[in-house]
C-alpha cells in the first residue's frame, strides 16, 4: 500500500528543503555568508524549541541538514565522525558539478529500522475454536497460549498463509516499505537493522525514497548548481519531459509554463516529446533491421531504470536492448547542435535520469537534471506569482511534437508509438507488443523473453508503475492542491469555468472496452469504432 498523493509531513519537508536551497542559491553569496544561510535552513524548516515530529528537535534538524546536503549534491556525513553541515559547500558552489555516486542515499539516523518482513498476531485475535492459522502453517510456528495464537518468529518463514485464512484479519503481514517498493531487491538491513542499499543492484528508480514513511531516503539534486549557472549568466535551455502536461495545472497553457521557466532563469524551453518522435523513428528502423533476422526480440531503451536492470540482471540480453538514444539525449544533442555554447537542463518525473545524465557518454549533452518536484521548489524559492505571469503570444507554444511523442510518458506508450510507425511504413505488418511496469514485473517479462515466449516481439519496460506519469519526481500533492483551488474559485463565485485557463486536445485517442459495452447493451457507431483502440481485454 502506498501513501503517494497524500500531503504528508515527509512531502512537506522535502518541498521546503528544495525551496530553501533555491532561495539560498538565488541569494548568490559565497564564503561565510553562504555558510550562514546553509546553517540557517534547518532552523527555518524546523522552528521552535521542542520536537514535534520525532520528539527530539536536534534529531529533526540533523535529518534536515542531511536532506539539504543531498539536495545540493553533497554526500551524507558519517555518523561516527565530526563534520560540519557546510563541509564541501565551496566545491558545490559551481555551475559545472555533476552528480557524484551514489545518487540515492539512506540517511541512517532517520531510518526507523523497520523489520524486513514480519507476520504478527494483533489484539484482534478472538481465540476462535477453529484456529485455521495453526492448521495451515507449514512450519508449525503457531501455538495456542492464554486463549490466543502466538507466532514463534524463529520458526516463521513469513509466507503469510495464516494471515490469509484468519476470519478476523487479526494477523498482520508487513514488509519494510522501501524494500517492498524496490523491484530490484537492492535494499537489506545493515548490522544495526537500518536500511542499506546494494548499489550493485540499484538502478536509481527512486521508488524507495517516495515510499519511505520516515523520509529516510533521498536522492542528490542539482538545484544549487543550476541556479549558480543562472547567476553566472549561462544560456540554459529547459528540456521539459512529456509528463509535464498534468503536473503543473497552474501553468495550464504551454505558453504560461514557458513564461514561468524563463522567469526563474532559463533562456528558452523545449519539449522533449520532439526527441521522443526521433526516438520512435530510430527504434522502428532498429526493429525492422534486427527482428527476427538478427535478434529474437527487441526491447525499448527509453527508461534508464528498465535499461540498466535489463543489462545488469540479464547481461546475455543486453544486445536485445535498442541502442537508440533516449528522448532526453536526442533533444539535448539537437539543441547543442543549434546552440553549441548553451547548456541543457532536463526536467521530468524521473530520478533515474540523473544517473543517465552522469554517464560519460551523456554528460557532454545534458548538464543538469531536475525532477518536477525540484522545479516546483525553485518556482517557490524564486517567489514567483504564477497568476501575474505575462505570456508572449508570439512564442506561446512549445515545439510541435506529436501526440505519440507525448504518449511516451505512459506505460505502453513507447512501444505503441514504434509499432504505429512501423504500421505506417508497412501497412500489412503487425508488430506484437508486450509491456511491463514496475521493475519486478519488468524482470518477469525478461525472464519469459529469455525462455523464448516473446520471440518476434517488441518489449517495453517502465521502471515506475504506470510509467513516467507516476515517476518518483512527480508532485502529486501540488497537482491536487492546484486543482482544488481552481474548483474553489468556481464554487465561491470568484471565477467561472470560462475564466480559468484550459487547453484543447487536438490529437485525441478514443479507448473502448468492447466486453463492457456489450454487457451494457451499448453499440458504438461505425465511425467511432474504426477510430477506437481496444483496452481492458486480456491477452
Amino acid at each position: 500500500m502506498s501513501f503517494r498523493g497524500i500531503n504528508t509531513t515527509v512531502i512537506q519537508i522535502r518541498r521546503q528543503v528544495f525551496t530553501e536551497v533555491a532561495r539560498m542559491a538565488y541569494a548568490n553569496v559565497k564564503g561565510e555568508q553562504a555558510n550562514h544561510l546553509m546553517r540557517k535552513i534547518p532552523y527555518t524548516i524546523i522552528p521552535g524549541e521542542e520536537g514535534k515530529l520525532r520528539k527530539d528537535i536536534f534529531l529533526e534538524r540533523a535529518i534536515v541538514e542531511e536532506r539539504v546536503r543531498l539536495a545540493m549534491g553533497l554526500p551524507t556525513r558519517r555518523m561516527d565522525e565530526h563534520n560540519s553541515v557546510v563541509s564541501g559547500l565551496e566545491d558545490a558552489s559551481i555551475a559545472d558539478k555533476y552528480y557524484d555516486p551514489p545518487l540515492v542515499n539512506v540517511i541512517k539516523f532517520a531510518c526507523n529500522r523497520c523489520p524486513e518482513k514480519l507476520v504478527k498476531v494483533s489484539d484482534l485475535c478472538q481465540g476462535c475454536l477453529a484456529h485455521p492459522c495453526m492448521e495451515v502453517c507449514p512450519k508449525k510456528a503457531i501455538t495456542w497460549e492464554s486463549g490466543r495464537s502466538i507466532i514463534d518468529q524463529e520458526k516463521c518463514i513469513k509466507c503469510g498463509r495464516c494471515a490469509t485464512v484468519c476470519p478476523y484479519n487479526a494477523i498482520v503481514k508487513t514488509e519494510r516499505p522501501c524494500a517492498a517498493a524496490c523491484g530490484m531487491g537492492a535494499i537489506h538491513s545493515d548490522e544495526l537493522g537500518r536500511a542499506e542499499i546494494d548499489y550493485s543492484k540499484c538502478v536509481s528508480c527512486g521508488q524507495c525514497l517516495v515510499n519511505c514513511p520516515f523520509g529516510a531516503i533521498a536522492d542528490k539534486g542539482q538545484i544549487y548548481q543550476l541556479i549558480q549557472g543562472f547567476n553566472r549568466g549561462d544560456r540554459i535551455y529547459a528540456l521539459v519531459a512529456p509528463a509535464f502536461i498534468n503536473q503543473f495545472p497552474g501553468l495550464a497553457s504551454t505558453g504560461k509554463l514557458k513564461a514561468a521557466l524563463k522567469a526563474v532563469g532559463f533562456y528558452d524551453v523545449v519539449e522533449v516529446a520532439i526527441g521522443a518522435d526521433l526516438c520512435t523513428v530510430d527504434e522502428a528502423h532498429d526493429f525492422l533491421e534486427e527482428v527476427p533476422g538478427k535478434l529474437d526480440f527487441m526491447a525499448t531503451s527509453c527508461c534508464p531504470a528498465w535499461s540498466m536492470m535489463a543489462k545488469t540482471a540479464f547481461p546475455d540480453l543486453a544486445k536485445n536492448i535498442s541502442m537508440t538514444m533516449t528522448p532526453m539525449v536526442f533533444t539535448a544533442r539537437m539543441m547543442k547542435q543549434k546552440d553549441p555554447e548553451a547548456r541543457m537542463c532536463f526536467i521530468g518525473p524521473c530520478a533515474a535520469k540523473k544517473l543517465e545524465a552522469s554517464r560519460r557518454t551523456v554528460r557532454s549533452d545534458v548538464d543538469f537534471v531536475l525532477t518536477f518536484e525540484e522545479l516546483a521548489g525553485i518556482i517557490e524559492g524564486k517567489d514567483l506569482d504564477i497568476d501575474l505571469l505575462e505570456v508572449d503570444e508570439n512564442e506561446a507554444a512549445l515545439c510541435s511534437a506529436s501526440a505519440a511523442g507525448r504518449g511516451f510518458a505512459q506505460s505502453g506508450g513507447v512501444a505503441k508509438a514504434v509499432a504505429d510507425k512501423i504500421k505506417e511504413w508497412h501497412p500489412d505488418m503487425d508488430v506484437k507488443i508486450a509491456s511491463a511496469q514496475g521493475l519486478a514485473d519488468c524482470k518477469k517479462l525478461l525472464m519469459l523473453a529469455k525462455a523464448g515466449k516473446y520471440n518476434g516481439y517488441l518489449l517495453e519496460g517502465m521502471g515506475c508503475p504506470g510509467g513516467c506519469v507516476a515517476g518518483a519526481g512527480l508532485d502529486y500533492v501540488q497537482l491536487g492542491i492546484q486543482t482544488g483551488k481552481m474548483a474553489a474559485k468556481i464554487l465561491t463565485g470568484e471565477a467561472t469555468c470560462q475564466d480559468l485557463p484550459y487547453e484543447v486536445i487536438e490529437n485525441y485517442s478514443l479507448y473502448v472496452n468492447s466486453n463492457a459495452l456489450a454487457q451494457m447493451g451499448i453499440t458504438l457507431p461505425d465511425d467511432l469504432a474504426q477510430e477506437a483502440e481496444e483496452v481492458g481485454a486480456t491477452a
